[in-house]
């Protein structure tokens, strides 16, 4: 038997949370210590979870012998933290987004990569079986090729969420808004089916936040490599918190479509998820008829889970597995900075 990933994790947030959670079913996996500038906030966590607490990555690897590091900082603090860990000589599991630029992505995979280390982007989303249904179906060629995509977020952030944590609202401690912080799944999603993004033209905006310096609005037209098109619309405007969906649809005049959230949009460490990822749309020839039987299953597997931990736990299994069979992880490097790579390119396009 394989002895277990022994993971070290940075961050004390609401997202470090559920991660710290997670691990406690992994197999593969176990947490072992905690690192973090603000001693008060790490000690508390680390007590609360049983582990040790540690000022850096170098302390983690010298007294814990960490061999992974799980990454749950605000998003401008991923990139410096992830080359911590490289220089440091562990693996990475980043959350998403990767980082705040493609360059920054760039230079993290070529760290990675010269450390001899996997780096991971956190992406729960691919192991709903709804998700997992469509990108079979796509990969066995079920709709012919995938040639037009739809992304919809229609959600809601009121100013408590805002206030939940001094970061979030602002360009230089969050990065941006809806695009940064909410849409990477969803956009991660659209490009596992679709493939890589060839050209990218959006605008985006304030619709009602007034409060904020980011935007809660986006809309976009896409070209992918493949020759398929595509496009986006997402808004956390729009109250109470309605849904997100992708739809794919394919050169044989079928589709395939997955609502990932529903209800309220969740919000990690002060919501639930409260209905279950379903597929909305089946219409593959002779196919048509399991889509009630699909949504059966997945409301069914819904109810023996804990949907706001279940899905990281198959996120980190797969990269523990990576990391101990010698495999590259189900969303690399390369996956994270296609993401970015289109969020970038909308802010550079602006308002």
């Amino acid at each position: 038997m394989k002895e277990k990933v022994r993971i070290g994790l940075m961050g004390y947030g609401k997202v470090a949370q559920l991660h710290a959670k997670a691990l406690q079913s992994a197999s593969c996996g176990k947490l072992v210590a905690l690192c973090g500038r603000n001693r008060e906030r790490r000690d508390g966590f680390a007590a609360q979870w049983g582990i040790s607490s540690r000022s850096t990555v170098e302390e983690l690897v010298k007294h814990d012998h960490i061999d992974a590091l799980i990454i749950a900082t605000p998003h401008p603090q991923h990139r410096d933290c992830a080359l911590e860990a490289f220089a440091a000589g562990v693996h990475v599991l980043v959350e998403k987004p990767m980082a705040l630029t493609e360059a920054q992505c760039t230079e993290m995979i070529a760290e990675a990569r010269k450390a001899g280390k996997l780096v991971s982007v956190v992406s729960q989303r691919r192991w709903f079986p709804a998700c997992i249904r469509m990108k079979e179906a796509i990969d066995q060629g079920k709709i012919g090729k995938p040639v037009l995509a739809q992304l919809t977020i229609l959600g809601w952030r009121d100013k408590a969420y805002y206030d939940s944590d001094p970061w979030r609202g602002k360009w230089d401690t969050e990065g941006g808004g809806i695009l940064i912080n909410q849409a990477p799944h969803q956009i991660d999603l659209m490009h596992w089916f679709m493939g890589s993004f060839e050209e990218i033209r959006g605008f985006w905006g304030n619709v009602n936040h007034p409060y904020i310096e980011v935007e809660d609005s986006a809309v976009a037209a896409i070209r992918f490599k493949n020759g398929g098109m595509g496009s986006v619309l997402v808004s956390n405007s729009q109250k109470p918190g309605i849904y997100a969906k992708v739809h794919i649809h394919g050169s044989a005049a079928v589709s395939v479509g997955v609502q990932t959230d529903g209800g309220a949009m969740f919000i990690a460490g002060m919501s639930g998820i409260t209905e279950p990822p379903l597929n909305d749309i089946w219409t593959i020839a002779g196919e048509a008829d399991r889509l009630a039987a699909y949504r059966e299953q997945d409301e069914a597997f819904f109810k023996t889970i804990e949907p706001t931990v279940y899905f990281f736990t198959c996120q980190i299994d797969d990269f523990c597995g990576a990391i101990q069979d010698g495999r590259p992880p189900l969303v690399g490097g390369e996956e994270g900075r296609e993401t970015v790579r289109f969020i970038e390119t909308l802010y550079r396009q602006g308002k």
